[in-house]
Order: structure tokens, then C-alpha cells, then sequence
């Protein structure tokens, strides 16, 4: 099984949120394990840096160390970019990079809360409690 974690579930991990770190964790334990082969898509590493300007470089770097070793990095190359700049159903640029990133490393799902987001996609999203629920079921 292959995973894209979304950036607000890497998020709710590193920062512990209240309502989301649970299933937040689940996810990162499972791709931790080796259970499940998880992947983060470059520019999440940089929006990640961005949205965590309030904190010391140093924690930064070390929160992002340790998502690194716990999920591979993917990019995509250049003429994925020029295609997702053509693909105009998608309302948030930065979701359809995550898409072509789920596609280039053949995910089976894109993990992220805002699954609405993802209608267009050509990777299936599911919210991490969903496919907790569904891993849980296929295991028994």
C-alpha cells in the first residue's frame, strides 16, 4: 500500500492538533513501521517551513528531519508542473501538485482532510480516520 500524506495531516502530526493527531499518528506509525509505504510531496516541506515561521529554525529543521525519516520525499519533474498549470478544475493549484506527486510514485490514496478538494484527482483521497477504518478492515 502506497500513501501521499497531505500537508494538514503532516501538520496535525508534528504539531499535535487537538481533533486530528490520533488518526494523525496512526498514519505516521503505520509508514514508520513499514507497514505502509508513505510519501510527502517536496513542496510540502517548504509549505510546511512557511506555515511554521513562529518557530525556531532549529525546532524546524528537526520536525522536518523527523518527517523525512519517517516518509519519502517525491517530486515531480517540470513537465508534470506545466501540466498541472493547465488543469483548471482543480480550485487550489497546491492540491493538483499533490495529485501529480500520488501519480508519480503510484499511490493507492491521497491522505488528507479536505477530500473535497480532491473531486478531480486522479488518486483517490480519503481522510486518515477513513482509511484507518478500511486498513483496519482489510487486516481482520
Amino acid at each position: 500500500m502506497v500513501l501521499l500524506i497531505d500537508t494538514n495531516v503532516v501538520l496535525d502530526f508534528m504539531l499535535k492538533r487537538n481533533d486530528f493527531y490520533e488518526d494523525a499518528y496512526k498514519i505516521m506509525e503505520l509508514c514508520a513501521k513499514e507497514e505502509v509505504k508513505g510519501y510527502v510531496a517536496l513542496h510540502s516541506i517548504s509549505n510546511i517551513w512557511y506555515i511554521l515561521r513562529g518557530i525556531d529554525d532549529t525546532t524546524k529543521r528537526e520536525h522536518l528531519k523527523r518527517i523525512c525519516r519517517i516518509l519519502e520525499v517525491c517530486a515531480i519533474p517540470h513537465k508534470d508542473v506545466e501540466s498541472a498549470l493547465d488543469k483548471t478544475d482543480f480550485k487550489d493549484f497546491e492540491d493538483c501538485l499533490q495529485d501529480f506527486c500520488a501519480v508519480a510514485v503510484n499511490a493507492d490514496y491521497i491522505i488528507t482532510r479536505n477530500v473535497a478538494d480532491f473531486v478531480h484527482a486522479e488518486i483517490k483521497a480519503i481522510t486518515p480516520q477513513d482509511f484507518l477504518e478500511e486498513y483496519k478492515s482489510e487486516d481482520c
